[in-house]
């Protein structure tokens, strides 16, 4: 597993979602800036975790199918069940 080219593509995704920039977001008093929310992913020696699912095995079929979404360039397609209108 190349953890360089993931970590880069990763990367890449951060800035596409918003990383850095905040959002008005109203409120009942008003308004408020609000920093997009993290999805943490960590990556260990034979496996990761993605935001709080269980620990999944690089051996797994969908584990290779969501490091292969972020190395082509895209969200992985496994969250489109909890952020169906996009991350």
């Amino acid at each position: 597993i190349d953890f360089d080219l993931i970590l880069a593509k990763v990367k890449d995704l951060n800035l596409l979602a918003g990383e850095g920039m905040a959002h008005i977001q109203l409120t009942a008093g008003g308004a408020q800036l609000r920093q997009p929310e993290a999805l943490p992913l960590t990556l260990y020696q034979n496996g990761m975790v993605l935001a709080e699912r269980p620990f999944q095995p690089y051996q797994d079929p969908a584990t290779q199918q969501c490091l292969q979404d972020i190395i082509d360039g895209y969200f992985p397609s496994e969250l489109q069940l909890h952020y169906p209108d996009g991350i």
